[in-house]
């Protein structure tokens, strides 16, 4: 709840009723709160955390771009390098097969026998496989080993690693001068894992960018729920005091004035403000969860927000005619219709309408909040639950936020903007589990 406490514009000579004095120490100690200097460490909080979590996805893209880069230019290289080998190895297969008793084939044989990585297939002009080295045929039948020779052929052929080389007149291929000798191959083993590198490692460095993304949020939010815990505790904490100091003389004062049209009013908002204090006391701790009725509650915050808003503002309900029980916390749940409608009424300045919706669905209670303010930019439709965001002049940025956890946390529910175009109101969805 946010008290706009303006003291400075009170003349205390004009204000004839006692009991104002009263309530004087504890809107001074109020208005000694600074919500702006809270508000604008978790605006920054939530802006570094954003800023670690680019600079971190940021640099796995970079990282994962100069991968990718290296990793196509060393496979473009050595897909090179495997052609001029393989170049090489269809010469010393052109030199063996026109050699005759006069030829060394020491250096012929040699050169043949150091591939031990690339798949090769030999071919005559009919298309007969002659040899084949580095492809593995075991286990396969012959048909199996048939149709496996012909996708790698055709693969290899659609691939461009082909190689041709025309038999010399001297050769038994007199008798057919265009005979020639085709030497297909393929990518070694090897350079088809290195193609897969650069995805594997992309993969891993988005893993490890989540991680330690996931890890960062997550103890940074810890430790801001810790804060924000204490801080309510310590709220309800000195609220207390006054309070029950409040709650003492009013008593006095219902005995000394008891005709007195302002006691009974003053002793209202007394009730509300320790009713604050309760709230306030329970984030943090389990609160008690019992079957309440939904149109009590809502009709609640509603009476109490109406002659305590503008007449300018007009709520309105579209309830369930059968009453409805859930398992909640009222005094809890009461919260987060009244920040709700609250935010409204600022979103909307004070002239506007606001409308509540609550029904039975399959498999969830619904509760709509849609008013007519100014709107939310869709960018911004889950940073408003943030702690600490806030586009008051005056205000802690945590009404949605404790709003969220109330729904979340302790009733198991959901609560998200539905709708919002800004200039023409907004649209808040809580969805709770039925009994």
């Amino acid at each position: 709840m946010v008290l706009d406490l303006r003291l400075e514009r009170i003349d205390c000579r004009e204000i004839s009723n006692p009991s104002f004095y009263l309530f004087l120490p504890l809107f001074q100690r109020l208005s000694t709160i600074k919500p702006k200097t809270a508000r604008y460490k978790n605006m920054a909080w939530i802006n570094k955390t954003k800023r670690i979590k680019y600079i971190l996805i940021a640099s796995a893209i970079i990282i994962a771009a100069i991968s990718l880069i290296y990793s196509h230019y060393l496979v473009k290289d050595l897909e090179r390098d495997a052609t001029d080998k393989m170049s090489i190895w269809a010469e010393a297969m052109h030199s063996l097969n026109n050699a005759d008793e006069n030829t060394d084939l020491n250096l012929v044989l040699k050169i043949l026998d150091t591939n031990n990585t690339i798949p090769v297939m030999v071919l005559n002009d009919d298309g007969e496989v002659e040899l084949t080295r580095n492809i593995d045929f075991s286990g396969l039948s012959p048909e199996d080993s048939l149709k496996k020779v012909a996708e790698r052929v055709n693969r290899m052929r659609t691939g461009g690693y082909s190689i041709k080389i025309k038999y010399d007149a001297t050769t038994d291929s007199q008798d057919n001068p265009d005979a020639y000798m085709e030497i297909l191959y393929d990518k070694s083993l090897v350079l088809k894992r290195l193609a897969i590198y650069p995805y594997i490692q992309i993969t891993i460095l988005t893993l490890f960018a989540v991680i330690i993304i996931s890890v960062i949020v997550s103890s940074q939010r810890a430790e801001q729920n810790r804060v924000w815990v204490g801080l309510t505790k310590e709220t309800a904490h000195q609220l207390g005091t006054p309070i029950s100091s409040l709650m003492a003389w009013m008593e006095i004062m219902r005995e000394t004035y008891p005709e007195d049209q302002i006691i009974p009013e003053l002793g209202k908002d007394v009730d509300r403000l320790n009713l604050i204090a309760e709230r306030f006391s329970k984030i943090g701790s389990r609160p008690e969860s019992k079957p309440e009725n939904i149109n009590e509650t809502i009709w609640h915050v509603v009476n109490y927000l109406k002659p305590r808003s503008s007449s300018n503002i007009k709520i309105t309900c579209d309830l369930p005619t059968q009453d409805t029980k859930l398992n909640m916390n009222a005094s809890l749940f009461e919260w987060v219709i009244e920040n709700l409608c609250k935010n409204a009424i600022d979103a909307m300045e004070g002239r506007g309408h606001i409308h509540i919706t609550a029904r039975q669905e399959a498999r969830r209670f619904a509760i709509e909040i849609s008013d007519t303010g100014k709107g939310i930019a869709k960018n911004n439709f889950k940073s408003v639950f943030e702690p600490g965001y806030t586009t008051k002049k005056r205000g802690w940025g945590l009404g949605l936020s404790l709003a969220k956890r109330i729904v979340e946390k302790y009733h198991k529910g959901k609560i998200f903007v539905k709708n919002s175009e800004p200039g023409k109101g907004t649209t808040f969805r809580i969805e709770l589990k039925n009994n």
